[in-house]
């Protein structure tokens, strides 16, 4: 049988989120069902784009995702799916969705008509599909309760991770001096924008002593220019760095650097920081809310992510003791470990093979 993916969301220059899950399932698809053919399919405007560079395996091949396009080979395919919560407008046989989060669904964390096209198509999307992976319970549970869609028929499989890789010593060495990042440092990855809470988290380093600095690495989301603002009026404003969005490499090297992540979003459907830092060793402290105790699960510091004292306090701790820091690197490299994109790709095959 055939299997058609929507892998529009892979081809950005900066991947994060949707785009890294793209690209990694397809791969680990692909690697795990060698004699299976998947059809990657795009959206007009990604198109020429994906013609530039060769398929990721041999048992993949390019197809346009548009009406009339699809027709030719919609009907040959057993499994139509969307990676990202959204639809095309040609039918398929069968449809499997994969459902992120709903957050945008709410009036804090975007603007109303960023909302009300968000909600049109994940609703759209809902209603045409047969099946919905959710990549948390968490996300599971939304789908239930805000779009009313049937437990049955939703499959949670949780994201893997890319582990950060071993870097030699000299080169962290060298890194943190060239950056400026010799004193032990608060790490957040992630976009700069009100759902993140990047502001609580600045007034929360505020209450920590020198010489711990702040490094923030993430593009600007939405309300980042407040956050910006907030961040440049800080009385510990020449203690916190902004990277903006850093590459794979710099990331590497800055969770391998670091003394904590903190990681108090308000909402999350998986948080792929999380398991990334554990990754590489680096105690964490996330949110007690969304889908972060269940990725985190014990193997974090959680707080409220409303109590800014909570946080600080949280930080502190770890800062403070490396006996915590080794508890909890020991426990989060354990967790990471039970995340990979080839268990991924097995479960959402089962899905396939389920509803085909």
């Amino acid at each position: 049988m055939k299997i058609a993916l929507d892998a529009s969301y892979g081809l950005t220059h900066e991947p994060s989120g949707v785009a890294a899950y793209s690209d990694n399932i397809i791969r680990a698809l692909a690697q795990s069902a060698p004699g299976q053919d998947f059809l990657l399919c795009y959206r007009a405007n990604r198109f020429l784009r994906a013609l530039r560079s060769p398929p990721p395996a041999k048992n993949c091949s390019r197809r346009l995702l548009s009406s009339p396009a699809a027709f030719l080979y919609r009907f040959g395919t057993a499994v139509f799916h969307g990676l990202n919560q959204r639809l095309p407008s040609a039918r398929f046989r069968r449809t499997v969705t994969t459902f992120h989060d709903l957050f945008v669904m709410s009036g804090d964390y975007s603007t109303p008509e960023f909302r009300t096209r968000f909600t049109a198509l994940a609703e759209d999307a809902a209603k045409r599909s047969d099946h919905i992976i959710a990549i948390s319970e968490y996300t599971a549970s939304q789908l239930v309760e805000r779009l009313c869609y049937p437990r049955e028929q939703i499959t949670v499989v949780h994201h893997g991770i890319n582990p950060v890789p071993p870097i030699p010593e000299m080169d962290l060495l060298l890194f943190r001096r060239k950056q400026k990042l010799e004193q032990p440092f608060i790490l957040h990855v992630g976009a700069i924008q009100v759902r993140k809470n990047v502001r609580r988290l600045i007034a929360a380093f505020e209450r920590l002593p020198p010489p711990t600095l702040l490094v923030l690495a993430g593009a600007e989301g939405y309300g980042a220019g407040g956050i910006l603002e907030r961040m440049r009026g800080s009385p510990a404003a020449d203690r916190i760095r902004h990277y903006g969005y850093v590459d794979g490499e710099m990331l590497a090297k800055l969770y391998r650097t670091a003394t904590v992540l903190a990681f108090p979003s308000l909402e999350e459907g998986f948080g792929f920081p999380v398991l990334e830092a554990m990754s590489a060793g680096l105690p964490v402290v996330t949110s007690n809310r969304s889908a972060m105790p269940e990725v985190a699960s014990g193997a974090a510091i959680l707080v409220d992510p409303e109590k800014t004292t909570g946080l600080a306090d949280a930080l502190q701790r770890v800062l403070g003791s490396e006996r915590v820091r080794k508890e909890l690197s020991e426990a989060g490299l354990t967790r990471a470990a039970q995340f990979s994109w080839i268990k991924a790709a097995h479960e959402t095959l089962k899905v396939y093979r389920k509803i085909a």
